[in-house]
C-alpha cells in the first residue's frame, strides 16, 4: 500500500517559521494589497517604528553584553583551567549596583519614549475629520456626523467602505451594536476595541491616496474572517465632491418596468414569497427606506465590495442574488433573513434596482486611486 512520505524536520520547521517571519516582518499580501505596520505614510506608523527602533537598538546592545558576559564568564572559569577549589564569597557591591542602575535607566527611557510617542499621537487635533464607525455581526457602518444630508435627516453614512481624504487626520470613534469586535487598517494606524456601549477615539491617517484593506481583529462569530472593510484615501478635491454629492444624494426613480418590481419588492416585499421588506432594515437617501439594523444602501451601486469584502469587484456583482437569497449560505453567520422563496425574476428586478442607486461619476470614490 503507498503511503504519504512523512513530512521530514526541515520542512516542518519552516511552515512554523514562514507565518512567523511574516508577522516579523511587519507586512502580509492580501488580497492584492499589503498589509503593513510599517508603511511609513501613516504619521502614526512612523512615530511607532521610530520609538520601536530605539527600543530594538537597546534590546540588541543588551543582547550582545549579557552574551559577552556570559561567554567571557565561561571561558574565564571553565574546569579545564582551574582545578582548585574557587574562592567563597559572599555580595558583590559593584555588580550589585550595576545590575539595578542599568536596568532602571533601560526602564526609564524606554517609559520616556512611550510617553512621548503616546502624547504625540494619541490627542484629536483641531482640524481632523470625525468618522463615526460601528462594528456588528458581521459588517461595519461609517457615518460623518459632520456632513448632514440635505433636506432630510440624519448624516452621510457609508457601509463597509470608508472614503477619507489623504494628507489628513481622520479621527475615529468606534464602538459596536452586538458583540466585541476590533477596528484595525494597518497601513493607517493603530487598532482598537469596538465595544457595545463604549466609544474609543483615536487617530488613522495616510499622505498617500489609495484603497486600503482593514480587517475586524477580535473573534466575533463565525464570520470574523469575513468582517473586513475598505479605506479609500482620496486627494481632497475628489473628497470633497464624494461628501458634498452624498449629501445632496437622491435615489433615482426607477426607469424600466424591472426596477420598478425591485423597488416594490424592497419597499413593501412580498407576501406571497414570505419575503419582508428590505426597506424595515436598510436606509436608501431619498426613499422611504429608514432601517437602522443593516448597511445603508443610499449608492450601492457604486460600491466595490459585497458581504463586507467578502467579494469584490465582478464577484460581487455576479453573488448578489445568491446573497439576497440565502446570505448565511454564503457567509456563515450572516444576520439577514433569507429569501429562498423569492424567485429568479425578482432577484433580477432586485439587481436591477439595487444598480440604479450610483453616485455622480464625479463623485465615485472607485478606480480613481490605486489599491495598495
Amino acid at each position: 500500500m503507498n503511503t504519504l512520505p512523512r513530512p521530514t524536520f526541515s520542512r516542518l520547521a519552516l511552515r512554523a517559521v514562514t507565518p512567523l517571519a511574516s508577522l516579523a516582518l511587519g507586512s502580509v499580501a492580501f488580497a492584492d494589497q499589503t498589509l503593513s505596520i510599517g508603511d511609513m505614510h501613516s504619521s502614526y506608523n512612523r512615530n511607532i517604528w521610530w520609538m520601536s527602533v530605539a527600543v530594538i537598538v537597546m534590546a540588541i546592545l543588551i543582547f550582545i553584553g549579557v552574551s559577552y558576559a556570559l561567554f567571557y564568564t565561561v571561558n574565564k572559569f571553565r574546569e579545564d583551567k582551574h582545578t582548585a577549589e574557587p574562592d567563597q564569597f559572599h555580595g558583590n557591591n559593584r555588580l550589585e549596583t550595576i545590575l539595578i542602575v542599568v536596568p532602571v535607566i533601560i526602564v526609564t527611557i524606554i517609559t520616556i519614549l512611550a510617553a512621548r510617542t503616546m502624547a504625540i499621537v494619541n490627542p484629536t487635533p483641531k482640524d481632523a475629520l470625525h468618522v463615526n464607525v460601528t462594528g456588528a455581526q458581521f459588517w461595519w457602518a461609517f457615518e460623518y456626523p459632520g456632513s448632514p444630508i440635505q433636506g432630510g435627516t440624519g448624516t452621510v453614512t457609508n457601509g463597509n467602505e470608508l472614503v477619507i481624504p489623504a494628507g489628513r487626520q481622520i479621527a475615529i470613534t468606534v464602538t459596536a451594536k452586538d458583540v466585541i469586535h476590533a477596528f484595525w487598517a494597518p497601513n493607517l494606524g493603530g487598532q482598537r476595541d469596538a465595544i457595545p456601549g463604549s466609544k474609543k477615539t483615536f487617530q488613522i491617517d495616510t499622505d498617500q491616496p489609495g484603497v486600503y484593506q482593514g480587517n475586524c481583529t477580535l473573534l466575533c462569530g463565525a464570520s470574523h474572517a469575513n468582517m473586513r472593510f475598505k479605506v479609500v484615501a482620496l486627494p481632497e478635491a475628489q473628497y470633497n465632491a464624494f461628501i458634498s454629492a452624498a449629501q445632496a444624494y437622491k435615489a433615482p426613480a426607477p426607469a424600466t418596468p424591472s426596477e420598478q418590481a425591485g423597488y416594490n419588492i424592497f419597499m413593501q416585499g412580498k407576501a406571497s414569497a414570505g419575503a419582508a421588506a428590505c426597506a424595515s432594515c436598510h436606509r436608501i437617501q431619498g426613499t422611504p427606506a429608514a432601517g437602522a439594523v443593516g448597511p445603508d444602501l443610499s449608492y450601492f451601486g457604486s460600491r466595490n465590495t459585497l458581504g463586507a469584502g467578502r467579494w469584490e469587484g465582478e464577484q460581487a456583482k455576479a453573488m448578489l442574488k445568491p446573497w439576497i437569497k440565502n446570505s448565511a449560505a454564503v457567509k456563515p453567520g450572516s444576520l439577514m433573513p433569507a429569501y429562498e422563496k423569492l424567485s429568479d425574476q425578482d432577484l433580477t428586478d432586485l439587481q436591477a434596482y439595487l444598480d440604479t442607486l450610483k453616485l455622480p461619476a464625479e463623485a465615485s470614490y472607485w478606480g480613481k486611486v490605486p489599491v495598495r
